[in-house]
């Protein structure tokens, strides 16, 4: 439930809607009030102990905004961040704390990220983008060493293992070019939506059914979607 409604949160800011993210954040800190309680029942802490734990961690982490240390730019800000939480606390690895249950393209972001705070990191974007051209090549050799599979089949198991590494890849160079790959991704899917809607409505006046048409004529009211939608 407390994922699903973050979910909920994060949409109705994305869209802009006050009141739905009004209320969205109620039901997230109704979990939130709601685990705090679990906690006091077990005598494992409570809400108060909640707060001073995330004050107390904010100013841990953040010395250049409550401390002497100066971070001029936003990159230098997240390498203090984890530089701050690898050090003070003491951590076991530098991905100690990624949670296995994130999302993938969120998961892939924050490793690249702690990666990068141990200083593994391409020098610029020739490296990313070389390295999305090799595994998209590699992706291409496994797809024409089993053929395409019938929908109803199983993938590939090495066909998975490149199509894994390209995602990993591209999620890698967007943390290079500054762009937030699960933002852009879901900017992608409503654009793509908005454009099948509208090919579906430029069908029907003419009195078509858009599902019902060859390819050829569905593509053709797509692009002319796309060119009206942007």
């Amino acid at each position: 439930h407390t994922v699903e409604e973050a979910y909920e949160v994060a949409d109705a800011a994305g869209a802009g809607d006050s009141a739905k993210l009004l209320d969205e954040l109620g039901d997230l800190l109704f979990q939130v009030y709601f685990l705090s309680l679990l906690l006091e029942e077990d005598g494992d802490g409570d809400l108060e102990q909640v707060a001073r734990a995330v004050h107390a961690k904010l100013v841990r982490r953040h010395p250049h905004v409550f401390g002497e240390v100066e971070a001029h730019t936003a990159g230098r800000v997240r390498e203090r961040w984890d530089e701050v939480k690898t050090v003070q606390e003491g951590r076991a690895g530098i991905f100690h704390d990624v949670p296995a249950s994130l999302p993938g393209l969120l998961q892939a972001r924050k490793l690249q990220r702690r990666a990068v705070a141990a200083g593994f990191d391409w020098p610029d974007l020739a490296g990313p983008l070389a390295k999305v051209r090799e595994e998209l090549r590699e992706l291409e050799a496994e797809i024409a060493r089993t053929a395409e599979p019938n929908p109803e089949t199983e993938p590939d198991a090495s066909v998975a293992h490149e199509v894994g590494d390209l995602l990993f890849t591209v999620v890698n160079l967007a943390r290079k070019l500054n762009v937030d790959p699960e933002l852009a991704l879901r900017s992608t899917n409503a654009r793509f939506v908005s454009r099948v809607e509208r090919a579906e409505e430029l069908a029907a006046v003419l009195g078509e059914r858009w599902s019902e048409l060859p390819l050829e004529e569905q593509d053709r009211y797509y692009e002319q979607a796309k060119e009206e939608t942007g």
